[in-house]
């Protein structure tokens, strides 16, 4: 094992990583925030919202909790990213499906359900590697 030749300046790098990363990760939370605010605020003095609008909302709220979750576990679940994009497609949908092809809407259509399959995957092999790991029948959520 290397013995540390600099254990001070290791311990102000370390420190300056650290503030980094909460720095990060309150100008992406606020910027969220910020957004969705924005956002919802036009939606109301235009006085109705569409869906594509409303899917926008369900976007931000995605974000901002895999953003509070990687803020308390600093662990960022693939699971998120994916439940993003799986509104998002339908999003892009609902505000270009006059302008696309059929064979681009069957791509899109393929993409979410491809999507929801790796969510399926990945649920199901979170529950069976805590039960195998736990020797009991832990959930994926525990």
């Amino acid at each position: 094992m290397q013995e540390k030749k600099f254990p001070l300046l290791e311990k102000i790098g370390d420190s300056l990583v650290d503030g980094f990363h909460l720095l990060g990760l309150f100008v992406i939370g606020a910027t969220i925030v910020w957004s969705a605010i924005f956002k919802y605020i036009a939606l109301m003095q235009s006085g109705h919202a569409a869906l594509d609008d409303i899917l926008l909302l369900f976007i931000y709220l995605e974000m901002g909790a895999m953003v509070g979750i990687y803020f308390k576990t600093h662990r960022l679940q693939v699971t998120f990213l994916i439940y993003i994009a799986i509104t998002a497609l339908p999003r892009f949908l609902a505000v270009d499906v006059k302008e696309l092809e059929m064979y681009s809407v069957v791509m899109i259509a393929a993409a979410i359900l491809i999507l929801t399959l790796a969510v399926l995957t990945l649920q199901f092999s979170s529950f069976s590697y805590i039960r195998s790991e736990s020797g009991k029948g832990a959930t994926a959520t525990d």
